[in-house]
């Protein structure tokens, strides 16, 4: 998933928090629409920050799963040499 679609996305469930919040207090949805921006805004920030982590993780896994193949070539080397 790309970075702006994880952005958007994020922000867009935000709004539904916000929206969510005002109806179940019982005000009106438009009453405050800077609260319905800075509700997006920090939620794209926890969107930005899930992609960030979802590219590392990503990268972090590729290295151990090469590090366990190089370890078991060398295992496998190692037995095949002492059973020689």
């Amino acid at each position: 998933m790309s970075l702006l679609a994880n952005i958007i996305g994020f922000s867009f469930v935000g709004l539904a928090v916000r929206i969510g919040q005002l109806s179940i207090k019982g005000r009106n949805l438009y009453s405050n629409p800077g609260g319905h921006l800075l509700s997006m805004g920090a939620f794209g920030v926890i969107g930005y920050y899930a992609h960030r982590w979802e590219t590392y993780s990503d990268d972090l896994i590729a290295r151990k799963h090469q590090e366990i193949l190089e370890r078991r070539q060398r295992a496998i080397a190692k037995s095949a040499e002492a059973a020689a």
